[in-house]
């Protein structure tokens, strides 16, 4: 077997044995696990032990989602497994019509097929002792909501069953909902302050298996995560058509909001997803190279790229633009589109996930939760959701190890995003905190973002113009097992002149060299050692003199420069300079090959 069991896929082991030996009566089972690491195969092992001891006869599985059905049935028929467990258990993605097993021992169904149907679930756990799995079960508040309607009628549809099921397995990447409301069938606690609920895991009854990102990193269960915080500057024309701008995107909260949604729909967008396509397009490149495979050969564990984007209408206008920078007898296999308005959206997240093409895909909502494509080595997260359970599950996408890509040490995820405030703050919140808590929704601070999972009201602006300005990189630590005070960074040393000169010619050389590399992807010059020396050719010209000559204050002009412009566009100053005696040309990039 080339895959062992997690530690937290352990724990259940042993919790289900003792189920199954009569060793406890406990029937609840939490388990919180950070999303990539693993949920799928929970389900598996405690049917198989449960079903084996005559604790229960039925399984049945919801998903969130009607996409992840197909994957829950995979995840009982994996033959791996199958052989590791010595399991013969096998379900079902079902339908809302009678007998969901068919013979089999067990049923995969979704939030909204129970809500559509309840007696016709309610019934067969009145016949059979059933397994209950609830899947991201921080979906499901624990009381009313007027506005979130559907999830209301997702929690009453599915709380007869939880009453009614034998053994329950709840599931989630998060303890924490949204908007802080309690989360349905969990026990709380009165936290440390008063408006403060914590879910109580010492609570009677209950058993709750934790398995945090830094667990999952130290046993190589997840990859780490490089994020590339892309800043830029957007223009709009305010609820009174008076023009705005230009803000930087990392500013305020007061032009935030207007300017991400500007952005989202405009230059930066574009700017965005070129590097992201640019990065997968090397690292296909590089495995390439490390795999064995021939140029123009394809094949699992090349790496691919996940698009998400703020609307339908972006989705499509993002779509074609990748596929406008890949060859034309490839563009419409190797970039894809998903979406609910798509009729062939759910057979695309499938090849997207099991074959090498598609190699990109863009999708809105439908692939952010549970898909299980351990392709995806790059994310484009150009959406405008904040929720942290939101964001956590995006990246999650990349996160998963990929098998088929070689060794652990020689992977990772690339997420590529704006640099707005509260993308920082959730990257410094991860670090902090498990996520643990239920707070009462606190009132928002005039001018703050704070945009949910179901999306709201767009701005009252009409988006002129964005472009990308300088790009930074994180790399995501594991953070502490729960919440845990961090500690106090020292005071960095006086910056002398002569290390702040050093730091912008360096800095300037890398964006000078970045440029390079994005023109080369963009295909607006061709490859070869000349272009950057011209390109620093065409800067010392624009400039005046070169870096070694410049003052401090001509170096932070250069590089305010190059924030806001394009090397490529001022290539004429080197016209009739013998050194530099080659043209701008198109030239054919094969995505694939790598060349």
């Amino acid at each position: 077997m080339h895959r062992a069991l997690r530690s937290h896929q352990q724990q259940l082991a042993g919790l289900v044995e003792a189920i199954a030996t009569g060793q406890t009566d406990l029937a609840d089972i939490l388990a919180a696990v950070t999303p990539g690491g693993g949920k799928s195969l929970l389900p598996v092992i405690a049917a198989a032990r449960l079903m084996a001891a005559g604790v229960v006869e039925r399984v049945c599985w919801i998903v969130p989602r009607d996409s992840l059905r197909l994957q829950a049935e995979e995840a009982f028929a994996d033959p791996t497994w199958r052989a590791a467990l010595g399991h013969g258990v096998s379900v079902r993605a079902a339908e809302n019509a009678p007998d969901p097993c068919r013979g089999l021992q067990g049923w995969i169904t979704t939030y909204q097929g129970v809500a559509a149907a309840p007696d016709l679930h309610l019934q067969e756990f009145r016949r059979h002792r059933t397994l209950l799995v609830v899947d991201e079960v921080h979906h499901l508040p624990a009381e009313a909501i007027a506005e979130a309607p559907e999830e209301a009628a997702w929690s009453r549809a599915i709380l007869p069953l939880l009453e009614h099921a034998a053994v329950r397995l709840l599931l989630s990447g998060t303890l924490e909902r949204a908007d802080g409301r309690p989360i349905l069938w969990l026990p709380y606690r009165k936290g440390a302050g008063a408006r403060v609920r914590e879910v109580d895991l010492q609570a009677p009854g209950f058993a709750v298996i934790g398995y945090s990102r830094a667990q999952a990193l130290a046993e190589k269960a997840v990859l780490p995560v490089d994020f590339g915080a892309l800043d830029g500057e957007a223009e709009w024309l305010d609820e009174e058509r008076r023009r705005t701008g230009p803000h930087p995107i990392s500013g305020p909260p007061e032009v935030g909001r207007a300017a991400l949604f500007t952005a989202l729909r405009t230059g930066f967008a574009r700017d965005l997803l070129r590097r992201a396509f640019a990065a997968t397009r090397d690292l296909r490149a590089e495995r390439r190279l490390r795999l064995g495979l021939a140029a123009g050969e394809t094949g699992m564990g090349l790496g691919k790229l996940l698009v998400v984007a703020p609307d339908q209408e972006n989705a499509r206008q993002y779509l074609g633009w990748l596929r406008g920078w890949l060859p034309k007898d490839q563009a419409g296999t190797v970039a894809r589109i998903a979406t609910s308005d798509e009729k062939d959206a759910q057979e695309v997240l499938a090849a997207f996930r099991l074959r090498p093409e598609p190699s990109v895909l863009v999708t809105v909502a439908m692939a952010y939760e549970g898909l299980d494509a351990p392709g995806v080595s790059v994310c484009a997260a150009l959406t405008h959701i904040r929720s942290r359970a939101w964001l956590e599950q995006m990246i999650a996408r990349a996160t998963r190890v990929d098998f088929a890509a070689g060794p652990y040490e020689t992977q990772r995820a690339v997420v590529l995003h704006p640099d707005d405030l509260l993308f920082r703050r959730f990257r410094e919140r991860i670090e902090r905190e498990q996520g643990t808590l239920a707070r009462e929704k606190a009132r928002r601070r005039q001018g703050e973002l704070e945009i949910g999972p179901e999306g709201e009201r767009e701005p009252p602006i009409v988006p002129l113009s964005s472009n990308a300005t300088a790009l930074h990189w994180h790399r995501l630590a594991p953070g502490p097992e729960f919440a845990a005070a961090r500690p106090v960074a020292e005071a960095a040393p006086a910056e002398t002149p002569s290390a702040r000169e050093r730091a912008l010619r360096s800095r300037i050389g890398q964006m000078v060299a970045a440029q390079v590399l994005e023109d080369e992807g963009g295909l607006r010059i061709p490859r070869g050692g000349v272009a950057h020396h011209a390109y620093a050719a065409v800067l010392k010209r624009v400039m005046g003199k070169g870096r070694a000559e410049m003052s401090l204050a001509e170096l932070e002009a250069t590089l305010a420069w190059l924030e806001r412009n394009r090397i490529a566009d001022h290539l004429a100053l080197l016209e009739g300079d013998s050194r530099y005696g080659w043209t701008v040309r198109q030239r054919r990039f094969d995505f694939n090959a790598g060349r």
